[in-house]
């Protein structure tokens, strides 16, 4: 096919020698299948700002660090040269966070490079060599359903034990090869410690997978691993190899009437923005 204007200067460089195909066009990125060399890659571009879907990045950016205080003090009062270094940050964040969680032991694709606003990384497959299927487009067995949500609670511990929350996970952000789950699309992914909404992100991302797998496996509905989790990261608690048990019991405390209604938007716009990438998956175009 020919090649995207944005993958181009890949090209030039030596990096891509040739793009084989457009894997899927989404509301934060496209993404490409390449051949570098002897190996197939993937290619994700990155969409500017004004062009991206993600709903209030603002608060995904909170508590990101930059250690140029120009670059700072430029981001914060939002000149051009402050919302280019705001893109660059918004992108290498999913490189560093990629690294970091591989290291940690949660299963997510190797990152290759970065260039222009491309980030060339491993190309999850299955048996047959084609693309992995997303979660979304997988049919499990109850035993299946209830192993894997297992996993993706493991990993999730994982990710906070690292210091990070994936902020947007769910069913269309998780491959699935043979050898089980692959977290995907982090660019988003929030520092635990220094972001205000970290706990809320990660009790959403704990409820779309157990939501989601629950269908398989209804005896993983009313189970509460995110709160679980939460409570043993605040109490020091946490470590890789914790055993959950999704159950837990509030404090008795009052509830704040504020967080409760926020709570039930992010709800609401949560399952809007759920059925949008149901309706995109079945009709891409």
């Amino acid at each position: 096919m020919k090649t995207p204007k944005r993958i181009q200067p890949l090209v030039d460089d030596g990096l891509v020698d040739e793009v084989i195909s457009r894997l899927m066009s989404g509301k934060e990125a496209d993404i490409y299948v390449v051949r570098c060399g002897d190996r197939v890659q993937c290619a994700k571009v990155y969409k500017e700002a004004a062009k991206r879907g993600f709903k209030q990045a603002v608060h995904y950016q909170e508590g990101r660090k930059v250690r140029s205080t120009r670059r700072a003090r430029a981001m914060e009062k939002g000149s051009k040269f402050g919302r280019d270094q705001q893109e660059k940050v918004w992108q290498t964040a999913e490189v560093d966070a990629l690294r970091r969680l591989a290291d940690a032991g949660v299963r997510v694709p190797r990152p290759y490079d970065m260039l222009e606003g491309v980030l060339l990384m491993e190309l999850i497959t299955d048996d047959a060599g084609d693309v992995a299927p997303r979660l979304c487009d997988v049919v499990l067995t109850e035993e299946q359903a209830l192993e894997d949500h297992a996993l993706m609670m493991h990993y999730v511990v994982l990710m906070l034990c690292a210091g990070l929350v994936h902020g947007d996970l769910s069913e269309f952000n998780v491959l699935v090869d043979a050898y089980g789950p692959v977290v995907i699309d982090l660019p988003q992914a929030v520092d635990a410690a220094a972001n205000n909404h970290a706990e809320a992100f990660l009790r959403r991302d704990v409820n779309n997978m157990t939501r989601y797998y629950g269908q398989y496996a209804p005896s993983l509905l009313g189970s509460r691993y995110g709160e679980e989790i939460w409570a043993l990261y605040e109490a020091g608690d946490l470590h890789p190899d914790v055993s959950l048990t999704g159950i837990f019991e509030d404090s008795g405390e009052a509830a704040n009437v504020e967080d409760v209604l926020a709570e039930i938007k992010a709800a609401f716009e949560e399952e809007q923005e759920r059925q949008e990438r149901l309706h995109d998956a079945r009709d891409p175009d």
